[in-house]
């Protein structure tokens, strides 16, 4: 990757972060970040929610341009997939879910075509860091350790946020951070592409 590129890259993940960071400051008194998604606070009909959807819109864009100029590194699988979580996280923001105030009337298409987008995304983020993991050869501890995190990350976050849906905003606040954090670390590492023919 070039440096334009690098930086470009990280401009848009960190837009990204600090518009689904500061999401619950726009939203009325009644959101609450620990209990509520970052999905609801994009709902439909949500005074506030184009910040939120902002942040989805250029977390994809983030993802997508970095596939591209990884796809050497990534290989063909790899790239393939994040490219399906970009394009899915993108989908997330003009495809929004359900508010999360009950009795208000939303569109039940809209909310399944949004859930289906979130779920694909899931399943695209862990599969696309096994493949990645995968190719890597001589590489340090530490980043088998950020895969295994992240991909640990993306099973175990979805899990608790059924099981303690009350704390549902917070656990997948947690997943969305390690997934920044996987990509930025992915955009700054600057070491020679892998020679694995694996792809």
């Amino acid at each position: 990757m070039t440096r334009t590129q690098r930086c470009g890259v990280l401009l848009l993940l960190i837009g990204s972060a600090v518009c689904l960071a500061a999401v619950p400051w726009v939203l009325t008194d009644d959101y609450d970040w620990i209990a509520h998604t970052t999905s609801e606070a994009a709902g439909q009909g949500v005074e506030g929610a184009w910040l939120a959807r902002l942040g989805f819109f250029g977390y994809g864009c983030g993802v997508l341009w970095l596939a591209l100029a990884r796809r050497p590194r990534w290989g063909r699988v790899g790239t393939s997939l994040f490219v399906v979580f970009a394009a899915m996280m993108a989908s997330a923001a003009v495809f929004s879910s359900r508010p999360w105030t009950p009795g208000t009337t939303f569109d039940v298409v809209e909310d399944v075509l949004h859930s289906v987008a979130a779920t694909a995304m899931g399943f695209a983020f862990a599969f696309g860091v096994v493949a990645v993991g995968l190719r890597r050869r001589r590489v340090p501890v530490l980043t088998r350790v950020r895969d295994l995190v992240a991909i640990l990350a993306s099973v175990a976050m979805p899990t608790m946020m059924l099981l303690a849906s009350h704390q549902a905003g917070l656990w997948q606040r947690a997943m969305f951070a390690i997934s920044y954090l996987w990509f930025a670390a992915e955009t700054v590492d600057t070491g020679p592409a892998d020679s694995s023919s694996v792809s």
